[in-house]
């Protein structure tokens, strides 16, 4: 599963997503990353005072990882086209 996120919403719905084809509960996922479900729900949702390590810690348990590179440019579609 390859997703383009470009804010804290957006990258909430990958890990939400994510979770949901591991099968976890949002209280699974918190015993597994050592959080609590409160946290997981808030990084869902988009909170973006989530904590780095924290993120990196549910990525890494979701077998997810973060790749860097340059914005692309606008290609004409819509951002709903996008995502």
């Amino acid at each position: 599963m390859n997703q383009i996120a470009r804010s804290p919403d957006q990258l909430g719905i990958a890990v939400q997503q994510q979770r949901l084809a591991h099968n976890l509960s949002q209280s699974a996922l918190a015993r597994l990353v050592g959080t609590s479900q409160k946290t997981i729900s808030k990084i869902e949702n988009g909170n973006p005072a989530t904590r780095i390590e924290t993120l990196f810690a549910v990525m890494a348990a979701l077998d997810m990882q973060m790749t860097l590179g340059p914005r692309t440019k606008d290609s004409g579609k819509t951002i709903g086209d996008i995502f």
